[in-house]
């Protein structure tokens, strides 16, 4: 008698809980992302060999445009839940008696570089325009008699002692204002900091090997 041949079925894998689970990973990370603010400069840099990558996070850059004028933006390192630039704004605060409201606080950490004193900080911050609010740069004092960005500099470093340095500058800014800014970081013992460039292509030629 022969023998009774079953047919067998394909085996079938259920992937609705795998879809289930994407779609929460992606409301995670959506709802975890922080968002990169637009530059509130646009800077030519220039170019060089180098491809060093400057670091994402705890990092201090300063941006200095081709009218020279300086820009100050430090981050708010890979854990955000430490705050550390809503913590460095009350801190440079207290140094010339100024208080933020914990909105302005809030507003502060999700924005960029700026430009302006301290006496021009809060309304900068509760402009809602960006236009506007980019009009706001008049530069940040750096003078022997009011250097505010020394201040930025050595309070950001108080709270993250290895926060790293990068100057960004625009090619056709003055070397004397790149000048002034290294001696501001060299007054903070600040000797070890990164020039952001462009990576500029080189040619090799078998008469190069």
């Amino acid at each position: 008698m022969g023998k009774i041949k079953l047919h067998a079925k394909p085996p079938r894998i259920d992937m609705t809980p795998m879809v289930d689970l994407f779609f929460l990973l992606l409301i995670f990370f959506i709802l975890t992302a922080t968002f990169r603010p637009q530059e509130a400069v646009a800077v030519d840099t220039p170019n060089s060999i180098s491809n060093t990558i400057t670091p994402e996070r705890h990092i201090i850059t300063i941006t200095i445009s081709k009218d020279d004028m300086v820009f100050f933006n430090v981050d708010n390192g890979i854990d955000t839940s430490e705050h550390l630039r809503g913590k460095i704004l009350q801190a440079v605060g207290k140094q010339y008696s100024m208080k933020f409201t914990p909105a302005e606080i809030r507003r502060f950490e999700g924005m960029n570089s700026f430009s302006l004193p301290m006496d021009k900080l809060k309304a900068w911050i509760d402009e809602r325009e960006t236009e506007v609010r980019d009009a706001m740069h008049t530069g940040i004092p750096m003078d022997s008699t009011d250097n505010q960005l020394l201040y930025w500099i050595r309070i950001s470093r108080t709270y993250f002692p290895d926060f790293e340095v990068a100057i960004k500058g625009d090619a056709a800014a003055d070397y004397t204002v790149v000048k002034r800014v290294i001696d501001i970081l060299q007054d903070n013992n600040v000797n070890k900091f990164n020039l952001t460039t462009n990576l500029e292509s080189v040619d090799v030629s078998l008469d190069n090997l």
